[in-house]
């Protein structure tokens, strides 16, 4: 995780407390709530934790809130009513952990779900366990609970030059942490939030975060050309110009990926579609006159 030490020493300091067997063993490993802005590692630190906890990060459950923002969509988390469409089938929260027991099942924006959502997670929270619709106990004991929010987040957004200080100290950061938690308050009570192991906050990505987390996308983009037999060399110009264009401070690496795409791998795809290069080749990625150039380099 670049850029967001604090969240991933807060998160392995809450994992190891529970680990050290202090906490009851009927109810979930551990639940979190990650707060912060779009495009900053929420998502990508909850793989990391089933992938180092559960040996893959494909053992994460995605649940998103916004399709539970309707009182009557919340039952079909733990399925349809006996007689009524998708029985059978099981609850879209149930039926993923009953078959993946051991995972890490994030709640993704849970500020847009249904206060009916929060009464089922009560009981998670609190018994470890959930009875579908088909009267079913499904346990939870071994899950690892994670909501997500970007409530607040906007409220702490300051930009100094291009991207953020480098050197935010520990009152910024916790200021930062009480605004996003009062926002939190506005729309999650108190006794739900007592009930979570720790509330942590994600900060803005600086600059320097996101040319670390774009030459981790470069370099999965060299891996890929090579093995189409093409050595791929791209200029610290080049790859500036592509930082800056992908970069949004208020919604982190997201527009990086677009960025990426857009100014090297689709052109990319087109010369080599075009018969421009080919398997052996040298390409060279410049930036001429203000824009990406690609050249055939030669040997």
């Amino acid at each position: 995780m670049i850029g967001q030490d604090r969240a991933v020493e807060a998160i392995a300091t809450a994992i190891k407390r529970a680990r050290a067997g202090l906490k009851d063993l009927t109810r979930p490993i551990g639940s979190f709530v990650f707060l912060g802005p779009t495009g900053v590692g929420k998502t990508e630190l909850a793989k990391a934790l089933a992938a180092e906890m559960f040996g893959d990060e494909n053992l994460m459950i995605r649940m998103d809130m916004s399709e539970y923002m309707q009182k009557e969509n919340v039952s079909k988390m733990i399925g349809s009513a006996p007689g009524y469409v998708g029985y059978e089938e099981g609850g879209q929260l149930t039926e993923k952990v009953r078959r993946k027991p051991y995972s890490v099942v994030l709640f993704d924006e849970i500020e847009k779900a249904h206060p009916e959502v929060y009464n089922l997670l009560l009981q998670i929270l609190d018994d470890g366990r959930l009875t579908d619709s088909q009267g079913r106990l499904v346990s939870f004991k071994n899950t690892v609970i994670i909501m997500t929010s970007n409530a607040g987040a906007k409220d702490t957004f300051s930009k100094v030059g291009f991207g953020f200080d480098e050197n935010r100290d520990a009152s910024q950061y916790e200021k930062s942490k009480e605004k996003q938690i009062e926002a939190l308050k506005q729309f999650m009570k108190p006794e739900f939030i007592n009930r979570i192991d720790d509330i942590i906050v994600f900060e803005h990505l600086t600059l320097q975060s996101v040319e670390k987390i774009g030459q981790l996308m470069i370099d999965k983009l060299v891996n890929k050309a090579a093995k189409q037999g093409l050595k791929l060399e791209i200029s610290e110009e080049a790859k500036e110009f592509v930082f800056k264009k992908g970069y949004d401070p208020e919604y982190g690496a997201r527009p990086l990926r677009r960025a990426i795409s857009r100014y090297l791998e689709d052109t990319l795809s087109e010369e080599i579609l075009s018969g421009r290069f080919k398997s052996s080749d040298t390409v060279e990625v410049v930036l001429e006159n203000g824009k990406i150039v690609f050249k055939q380099k030669e040997q």
